[in-house]
């Protein structure tokens, strides 16, 4: 019989949507036995400013996942994205005391990269990740344990986020009635959940297009090398359509989801769309190639944006295994062309990999967040908990406010 371990459940707090994932750890594996999804009421690129409408979506989403899971959820993993996210290198270097590397060198080397950088009061840590160790003149090592040497150093990825944004979403996580096991970067998510170890050994992008931000996480080596937070994403196409066809923002979300096209190319010159006007005046027929005018000029922005950060992270022509997209904006027929022609790389759209169970549920781009952040726990086993109340489940965990302060995720 496999041995069940636990049930860990990520929820993905979108501007667009809200997605809950249920897995079991069976063996060393996530296997996926829900989900749910609810309309995001409450956000804007990645910031909540209705708590009351964000609680509402939490509550319906979590409640479809604990149906199709047949299980009570009482605490989660949740990613946290938005303009408030920034990032920034680090170096740290101690002394040897043993001659050899132990585990608590490399935390002292660690502690030291981040004692390097002054963190402003209204800011708070989010994640320390270690790219790479030197054992005197040594470099590129990724285990340093039990080297021989009397120097070592470490280069870090420091992730820091608004305190006020991170509480704001911890407490409307709380009011719907569910505990906090862990915050976590949502393109480190996502990353994840769509990545190999191939891709990040030889250079890759990944680039989340939700609804309110574009998420990018650069690898090289096997460990992330840049991340940043566009605040533009599938919701300013939408914005743009319902300019630009004169029509209700609902509507112009209808007419991208069914007639979208990122590339004007891909539609026929002569197809018409019904657009729905406003106001009680009649419905108009709009060429498509126009809806796919507008949509692919959209694009090509956040690409642009997206190609800069590249050039600032200094990787520019060094992304061997080109890009990846994911997120629900990713879908739109078109778009990994549009990035191929303004990133000039391989791109592929990707969707959540390494999980078992009820894979199709959770196969769409759209879900890559929520799977990832069931992912980062399985893989960090010093902070994997019980998300829900089932068979072998243990009791909830104390908030995640408590340890607001030493606010600095899993090392390794």
């Amino acid at each position: 019989m496999p041995r069940k371990e636990h049930i860990v459940v990520g929820l993905d707090i979108g501007t667009t949507k809200i997605c809950a994932v249920v897995a079991e750890i069976v063996d060393g594996r996530a296997n996926i036995i829900g989900a749910g999804t609810s309309p995001s009421r409450g956000l804007r690129r990645g910031v909540v400013v209705n708590i009351e409408a964000t609680v509402d979506s939490i509550k319906k989403a979590i409640e479809e996942a604990e149906l199709m899971a047949v299980v009570q959820i009482n605490s989660v993993y949740i990613g946290i994205a938005g303009g408030h996210i920034a990032s920034e290198s680090a170096h740290g270097v101690v002394a040897l005391k043993r001659g050899e590397v132990e585990e608590a060198d490399m935390m002292r080397a660690i502690e030291a990269a981040r004692a390097s950088i002054v963190i402003p009061p209204e800011r708070r840590l989010l994640h320390v990740l270690p790219r790479g160790f030197i054992v005197d003149d040594q470099d590129g090592i990724r285990d340093p344990l039990g080297i021989a040497g009397s120097r070592l150093e470490v280069d870090v990825h420091i992730v820091t986020g608004a305190v006020t944004s991170a509480q704001n979403l911890i407490r409307c996580v709380n009011r719907a009635g569910l505990d906090v096991i862990d915050l976590i970067l949502q393109p480190l998510a996502s990353s994840e959940a769509v990545l190999t170890e191939e891709e990040k050994d030889l250079g890759v992008v990944m680039v989340d297009l939700g609804g309110g931000t574009s998420d990018i996480a650069i690898f090289a080596e096997g460990s992330i090398r840049h991340s940043a937070v566009l605040p533009i994403g599938g919701d300013h196409v939408t914005n743009d359509l319902a300019i630009g066809l004169r029509t209700s923002h609902v509507d112009a979300e209808k007419i991208k989801i069914r007639y979208g096209a990122s590339l004007m190319e891909h539609v026929q010159d002569e197809e018409l769309v019904e657009v729905p006007s406003v106001g009680g005046r009649p419905s108009r027929l709009v060429p498509r190639q126009f809806i796919a005018e507008i949509i692919e000029s959209r694009v090509e922005e956040i690409f642009e944006l997206v190609l800069r950060e590249i050039r600032r992270a200094g990787y520019e022509g060094m992304l061997v295994a080109g890009g990846v997209l994911t997120g629900g904006a990713s879908l739109l027929p078109g778009m990994s062309e549009v990035a191929e022609r303004m990133l000039k790389l391989p791109v592929r759209c990707g969707g959540p990999l390494g999980v078992d169970g009820m894979r199709d549920i959770v196969s769409s781009p759209k879900f890559a967040t929520g799977v990832g952040l069931i992912l980062h726990a399985l893989r960090n086993p010093s902070s994997l908990l019980v998300g829900a109340h089932g068979a072998g489940a243990a009791p909830r965990v104390s908030s995640i406010l408590q340890k607001m302060k030493g606010w600095v995720m899993n090392f390794f």
